[in-house]
């Protein structure tokens, strides 16, 4: 039974209605002052307490993804898996020691509103799990197929591919069930609005609960590399996906945002584009970072410093969609980066950063939902098609 099924929380609900019943009708049977007696009242308190607790925790956990697993949550199935080969004809992940492998996910059969119909017709959503060779880190996370990659006309043709990054603290399951990611790209996309595209569904807390910020923490979890380096080589090694970093886009809400811009700016080896929806642009320090994540090091923190970046290292290839809306607080550092970027724009035609701003709209799933089509437009606009293909058998 997952961790995050609703069958789990119903039954441990259960227990916990039925426990609290028991307590209180037991109570007066335990109520002298023997040993016996006094045992017997802590333990139905014990119990009781506990499973109210337990019910607490997995609400708590299903809202935001802390743990999408028994295995995350016990630290399990973290180990460093061997690279397997890019089989050509795959239409999913191979099973076996590889870097990707299937997931079971029960909160995927309760996404009602994905595309129906046949994979070649429609696409398809898969749940996996991936591992990383130089991070150690370990994630589940959901993809999208586009029904080009199952037509045998495009067998040999690599697609690109668009990371989508959730919020902090969130579940890649809020990008199906919350802002329809796959609903939103299968209408692009059958509309000719989008080209197909292999989308990835994850969140930025890969080392749950701490925000990580996206970055490599000293002595930490080493999120950038994860995000820049094994996740890019681990679905390589499984899909028929461009091995070109201008084929290779990632967009972001929130924390997610914030990540897509350290990415595109710090590694535009390893993504050509990316969109920012309501990001912050300085790595934040407080209780969901455990405090500051460099650890007192200005050189590093510097470096993820993006205004700072853009005018004292050499410009990265790369082009930027900042997206927000003019009531939202983080407007006016919009406007700052923005200006800091115009002019190296200007400068530097590799580089491009363009706007998009609502007249309204707070930091919400429902401002968002409404950004989403234009910025995978962009997206799509700006994602170059695969130059490579797959050998011939």
């Amino acid at each position: 039974m997952e961790l995050t099924s609703a069958t789990l929380l119903g039954l441990i609900a259960v227990a916990a209605v039925l426990a609290s019943a028991g307590t209180l009708w037991l109570w007066p049977r335990l109520a002298r002052n023997s040993p016996w007696q006094v045992l017997g009242r802590l333990g139905l308190l014990t119990t009781a307490q506990l499973l109210a607790l337990a019910v607490a925790g997995l609400l708590l956990n299903n809202a935001y993804g802390f743990y999408t697993s028994w295995g995350d949550l016990l630290q399990r199935d973290t180990g460093r898996l061997a690279l397997g080969p890019a089989g050509a004809g795959r239409a999913g992940p191979p099973a076996g020691d590889t870097l990707v492998r299937p997931a079971g996910d029960e909160s995927l059969a309760g996404v009602t509103d994905l595309p129906q119909g046949r994979p070649e017709e429609v696409g398809r959503v898969d749940s996996i799990r991936v591992s990383g060779k130089q991070s150690g880190l370990s994630d589940q996370m959901f993809i999208y197929l586009p029904p080009e990659y199952f037509n045998p006309k495009y067998a040999r043709e690599r697609f690109p591919v668009l990371l989508t990054l959730a919020g902090y603290p969130g579940t890649p399951l809020h990008l199906l069930t919350e802002l329809h990611t796959p609903q939103q790209v299968w209408d692009l996309q059958r509309t000719g609005r989008m080209a197909p595209t292999v989308v990835v569904m994850a969140r930025p807390t890969v080392a749950a609960p701490r925000d990580t910020e996206c970055v490599d923490v000293p002595g930490g979890p080493a999120t950038e590399t994860w995000f820049a380096k094994d996740l890019p080589t681990a679905l390589r090694s499984a899909y028929r996906v461009s091995r070109s970093a201008q084929s290779w886009a990632v967009l972001g809400y929130s924390t997610g945002g914030s990540c897509a811009l350290r990415l595109a700016l710090r590694d535009p080896g390893s993504y050509g584009s990316a969109a920012a929806l309501h990001a912050e642009y300085q790595v934040g320090s407080d209780w969901s970072t455990g405090g500051d994540l460099f650890g007192g090091n200005q050189q590093l923190a510097q470096g993820y410093d993006l205004a700072w970046r853009l005018h004292n290292l050499p410009v990265p290839r790369t082009s930027l969609l900042i997206v927000s809306t003019r009531t939202e607080d983080d407007y006016p550092a919009t406007q700052q980066f923005l200006a800091a970027a115009a002019p190296v724009g200007q400068a530097h035609p590799e580089f491009s950063v363009d706007s998009l701003f609502l007249p309204d709209g707070g930091h919400s799933f429902d401002t968002w939902r409404r950004e989403l089509p234009a910025s995978l437009e962009w997206i799509s606009d700006h994602l170059a098609p695969a130059p490579d293909r797959e050998p011939r058998a």
